[in-house]
């Protein structure tokens, strides 16, 4: 399948300066952007939890997939650029192999995810806190989505 770059070769890019929010977390998120060269940090409530740097990742999607205000801010570590998909809710459904491409990389996340919680479970296997913690996770991870009328 084509990368992100790729099905968003005509989306005007964006230039985002060391130390600049390309987005802030509790305001509204209509936009994807596609990460060309750069770094950023996403935080939330304050607390650093990801960092981005691969070419081809993206960012904002969960704000616009959910239809929420982002849910982190995402900061420039250093000069970056990202490609902009305006209005992507409206993109991705006119665009069938975008909005495939965006499912399949979310469900390589919480594959991902999944298999390193099962790895924590394993190491704390004789500490019920924090496996109680890891069976939340789990609880949550796999619920049917509330918001989406399931």
């Amino acid at each position: 399948m084509a990368s992100l770059l790729t099905l968003t070769y005509s989306s005007p890019t964006l230039d985002v300066a060391k130390g600049e929010e390309l987005v802030t977390q509790g305001t509204p998120g209509r936009d994807l952007y596609v990460l060309e060269s750069g770094r950023f940090v996403v935080e939330r409530n304050g607390v650093a939890i990801a960092t981005i740097e691969h070419s081809d990742a993206m960012i904002g999607e969960m704000s616009v997939l959910l239809g929420r205000p982002h849910s982190a801010t995402v900061r420039a570590v250093r000069d970056s650029k990202v490609r902009v998909v305006r209005d992507a809710m409206r993109i991705l459904e006119k665009h069938p192999e975008l909005a495939l491409r965006i499912a399949q990389l979310q469900s390589q996340r919480l594959d991902a995810t999944s298999a390193l919680l099962v790895e924590l479970n394993r190491e704390h296997v004789d500490k019920p806190a924090e496996r109680n913690l890891i069976g939340r996770i789990f609880s949550t991870l796999m619920a049917p989505g509330k918001d989406l009328g399931q």
